[in-house]
């Protein structure tokens, strides 16, 4: 049993290897279903962190994957073959060869989505299993993890909505706009999809993030009632992702001025709450202040 984890996976899917069994525990085993080698040693602190998720994230597969661990202290010819320079490293083999990996002691979500795509195209137990890692990931701040994982579900379903949105807001997160309305051109033109609604709305809300927010700041500074430099802030607080910020400038305009300029801080605010997801606490908060100011 290795030293950095407790595996309740039968004996065969989760072990130990060696410099001497390599050839039969990950060449031949690969060629009838993945093989996951983990590199470690007793002394190596990130190991200790990596190992256990990693037997965690195997055991969780159910025989789609099996991983075994090698001790380069005491194996160290095939880590030297693969060039390990650092640890924990983890290499995947199918068919008798190296085909992907990395190195350090990376999310758990990453490791999930490592052995997703190993595993081979989802089914549709798969995919909801998918982006629920990715849902996870993306609430963990874990944007590359979140990336993987709606990848894996496109691989094999192209045309799945959650997975395009969820895909084309990693990179408007990341301040690429037009990568993210090309990932956005992938679903149709029709699609019926809450969160495809969401990102074209915060698409195009980014449109409008080009405008400097410290000249509108100093107007609003002398004159809190300068209802257009405030719908401007607004919009190029939106633009940048703050939507927090941008509904609460929507909302003091309309609560000095609900009819301003045909109602347009409600309808910015409306675009707002599409941005962020109708069940964002941005809308529902939101959305509870406006009634509250309109029903006053």
């Amino acid at each position: 049993m290795s030293l950095i984890g407790e595996s309740n996976a039968p004996a065969d899917l989760i072990k130990d290897g060696a410099d001497a069994t390599f050839a039969k525990d990950v060449i031949e085993a690969s060629r009838q279903q993945p093989v996951i080698v983990d590199f470690w040693a007793p002394w190596c602190g990130p190991c200790k962190t990596l190992g256990p998720a990693l037997e965690r994230a195997v055991t969780a597969a159910k025989g789609a994957v099996k991983l075994v661990k090698i001790d380069i202290d005491k194996n160290p010819a095939f880590a030297g073959q693969l060039r390990v320079q650092s640890i924990p490293a983890v290499f995947a083999f199918v068919d008798g060869r190296p085909v992907d990996g990395f190195m350090g002691a990376v999310p758990e979500s990453q490791i999930k989505a490592f052995i997703a795509r190993l595993a081979g195209p989802p089914g549709g137990a798969e995919t909801a299993q998918l982006l629920e890692m990715a849902k996870e990931s993306m609430d963990l701040g874990d944007a590359a993890g979140a990336a993987q994982a709606f990848a894996q579900v496109l691989q094999a379903d192209p045309a799945n909505l959650a997975a395009i949105a969820g895909m084309a807001r990693i990179y408007l997160n990341g301040g690429d706009a037009e990568r993210a309305g090309e990932i956005l051109a992938m679903a149709p033109a029709d699609a019926k999809s809450a969160e495809i609604d969401s990102v074209r709305a915060a698409l195009a809300l980014a449109a409008q993030a080009d405008a400097e927010t410290a000249p509108l700041e100093a107007r609003l500074s002398a004159d809190p009632d300068d209802h257009e430099a405030r719908l401007e802030l607004a919009k190029a607080l939106a633009g940048r992702g703050d939507f927090q910020a941008a509904a609460d400038h929507l909302l003091a305009i309309i609560e000095r001025d609900r009819e301003w300029d045909d109602q347009a801080a409600r309808k910015q605010l409306l675009t707002v709450f599409e941005a962020a997801g109708q069940m964002s606490d941005v809308a529902k908060t939101g959305r509870r202040r406006l009634s509250a100011i309109l029903f006053s």
